[in-house]
């Protein structure tokens, strides 16, 4: 566990110090109150590892680290307002503490902290706008064209939770000047990974305490959101054996990678048999 804090101390302190130099005052306070509230830092952590396993050092990824979870909190500002969720991460979602004027201001100016950190690498640009491309199709389509498959609904998870994880991995290997074969290799194995997490998300909001997940439950059939429970007849069971199918497609495109065994590629392995069984 000291490996990965130690990463994630990286992850925090530079995130403090982006948070701050936010002006004016108001809008730095805003910005802290969703990216300094906690959270798993997982895409930054996907990341630094990605880096550091094709061969580059974690300190080089920490500001595409940093960008990615600015990205990924942005866009839960907006998922709180479209869902009417006043709680995330046990706290005051943004919109329920300062109101949805506020709020959408201060996903905006995630967002521009975040594109600062990328700007000294095109590639890096342009990898996080196809995400965010990929990630506002799934908005919309959990919206508007609701799936009503299986099918239907993985391609919704790729867009909603799995372009923001390819892109943390592609930031990394892009930070530690990979190739574009591992580059691929990288995004696909956490494109994976983010599938997975987002059916066990699915399949927690059915059936764990909300106290222990640190938000409310039981949201996705109250609002409509099409949940791989919601949109399918698979049980919760074979709803998570479905997310341990993903996590084995994601070992198997890690797998591709020509790269020494390391303890940041066990750490990507064991994080990938970890998102089908987590617990909050």
């Amino acid at each position: 566990m000291e490996y990965l804090m130690a990463r994630r101390t990286l992850v925090e302190d530079r995130l403090e110090e982006v948070v701050e130099r936010v002006e004016p005052r108001e809008l730095s306070e805003r910005l802290a109150h969703t990216a300094l509230s906690g959270g798993k830092r997982v895409r930054p952590t996907v990341a630094m590892l990605v880096c550091e396993a094709a061969g580059g050092d974690a300190k080089d990824a920490v500001d595409f680290g940093v960008g990615i979870e600015l990205v990924h909190d942005a866009s839960l500002v907006v998922d709180d307002i479209i869902d009417r969720s006043d709680v995330r991460r046990g706290t005051p979602s943004a919109w329920a503490e300062y109101g949805y004027g506020p709020a959408i201001i201060a996903s905006d100016g995630m967002l521009g902290e975040a594109f600062e950190l990328f700007s000294s690498q095109p590639r890096a640009m342009e990898v996080v706008a196809e995400s965010m491309i990929e990630l506002g199709m799934g908005e919309a389509s959990e919206l508007v064209d609701l799936p009503s498959n299986q099918s239907e609904y993985m391609e919704l998870a790729r867009r909603k939770t799995g372009a923001l994880f390819r892109a943390a991995a592609e930031l990394g290997a892009i930070a530690a000047e990979a190739d574009p074969e591992t580059v691929d290799a990288f995004g696909e194995y956490a494109e994976r990974v983010g599938i997975a997490f987002q059916i066990r998300d699915d399949v927690l909001d059915e059936t764990a305490d909300p106290d222990d997940l640190g938000k409310p439950t039981g949201q996705d059939e109250e609002i409509g959101r099409p949940s791989i429970v919601q949109v399918t007849d698979l049980s919760a069971d074979e709803a998570n054996e479905l997310a341990h199918e993903q996590s084995d497609a994601a070992l198997a495109a890690l797998g591709r990678v020509d790269a020494p065994d390391s303890a940041a590629l066990d750490y990507l392995r064991d994080f990938a048999e970890f998102v089908a069984t987590r617990e909050h």
